[in-house]
């Protein structure tokens, strides 16, 4: 059954150790520097939920959901404001093409629907335009382009219950 556990000193090493495949490194930030990202948008008095993603007490991913935005993002896009961010998703490549992506969405949809941060109208992502696994994936759940970027990345919303 799969599981998120908070990143904490017993996993972190394992997480960093976490890849894709060259063809997708294009599309998705390396696992350090997500960590190191969660760690200074809290310090920044910000929200970052780092979470690896088990199947049983295997080890076979990681993402992590933000929540508006923090002191130092000066170029956020609008729909940060008071939202939740599906902001990192990553399969091992040892563990893809087994439905875990699908299911990581859905746990982590899951988690901000607990509104840990408080109730927000959204949940926003950002995907490279070239990227249309991950279209398709997020478009599954539900989730819409918005016309807006975040950089070079179409951002996508869904409407919280």
């Amino acid at each position: 059954m799969l599981k998120l556990k908070k990143v904490n000193g017993e996993n972190v090493w394992d997480i960093l150790k976490l890849s894709v495949s060259n063809s997708q490194r294009e599309y998705v930030a390396s696992n350090d520097v997500s960590i190191i990202e969660a760690y200074t948008t809290i310090t920044a008095n910000g929200y970052a939920f780092p979470f690896g993603i088990y199947d049983d007490d295997l080890l076979v991913g990681f993402l992590m959901v933000g929540f508006d935005k923090d002191d130092h993002w000066t170029d956020a896009p609008k729909i940060a404001t008071g939202n939740y961010n599906l902001w990192r998703l990553m399969i091992d490549e040892k563990y893809q093409n087994r439905g875990y992506g699908r299911q990581a969405v859905a746990l982590a949809l899951d988690f901000i629907k607990t509104y840990p941060c408080g109730k927000a109208k959204y949940c926003w992502l950002s995907y490279e335009p070239e990227n249309t696994v991950a279209k398709r994936l997020y478009e599954s759940f539900g989730f819409a382009e918005t016309g807006d970027m975040d950089g070079e990345e179409i951002i996508a919303i869904l409407r919280l219950p």
